[in-house]
């Protein structure tokens, strides 16, 4: 199936979530996509300093601002979204990512493995490795930044029979984006790193965010990587139908040919 994805790179206002969501619906409405990524915690900014910044940031899932606008956004665009947002959930905060639906259906990750001081404010996910349906039914694996460094991430969601990964960052280290390359080519599955850009800076705490948003096939080609400081939105058309072919040789299939039984 030709499916159309993206993503939306650009720099988020530390702790402005108004002026983030406007950004970023102003960013992609209109476009023409079937599935569109956006930065980890792009409606807040990454660097905190307190639990009380996050916590002023922060959204219910069911039951927020970001939520309902990307609801609409989706039915009247007809796309995808997934959007890295904090999420308070019972007084708990997570680094979490939603996948936003055109018929409506949304569909929560919680970050599983955090990321420096990201254990200072956030709690580990604890909902696993979820393949959910996106537009078309096409089959939709959601992971956050860090999760990179851990393979078993990558290859569980295509076990669970992701076709894509969505893959909201905000990326500091210099490895990922040729990471992903191997994390496509060894599960055989399409994913879609977008990165935010630019310097953020709190108090005596400062980062540089890496850009270089891409999307990998399949077979571990880069269809598009956008440079370190652009901030811009970027679509490539894919065929979903590759992310089904698993055999490397008429002799090897990278499921099949798995030895469970040598595995730690």
């Amino acid at each position: 199936m030709n499916y159309k994805v993206g993503i939306c790179q650009f720099r988020p206002t530390w702790l402005n979530k108004a002026d983030n969501l406007e950004k970023m619906i102003q960013m992609v409405d209109g476009l023409e996509a079937d599935l569109i990524v956006f930065p980890e915690l792009a409606t807040s900014g990454y660097v905190f300093s307190s639990r009380d910044e996050v916590f002023s940031v922060a959204d219910d899932f069911e039951n927020s601002e970001t939520t309902a606008k990307f609801l609409a956004l989706s039915k009247k665009n007809n796309t995808s979204y997934v959007i890295g947002f904090p999420e308070i959930s019972q007084n708990r905060l997570f680094n979490s990512s939603m996948l936003i639906n055109p018929d409506g259906t949304k569909h929560l990750y919680r970050k599983v493995h955090l990321f420096n001081e990201e254990k200072r404010w956030f709690e580990a996910g604890n909902l696993g490795f979820v393949v959910a349906k996106g537009k078309n039914n096409v089959s939709i694996g959601q992971m956050i930044c860090f999760d990179w460094k851990f393979p078993e991430s990558a290859r569980t969601l295509m076990l669970k029979g992701a076709s894509i990964i969505a893959h909201p960052c905000c990326l500091v280290l210099p490895w990922c984006q040729q990471a992903m390359l191997t994390r496509s080519l060894e599960n055989r599955v399409f994913s879609i790193t977008c990165n935010r850009t630019g310097t953020e800076i709190n108090s005596d705490k400062e980062m540089y965010f890496t850009g270089k948003s891409q999307v990998v096939s399949t077979l571990g080609e880069i269809l598009f990587r956008l440079d370190e400081t652009e901030e811009c939105v970027k679509i490539v058309e894919i065929d979903t139908d590759k992310a089904n072919e698993k055999d490397v040789t008429k002799f090897n299939n990278i499921i099949k040919d798995r030895k469970k039984e040598y595995y730690l």
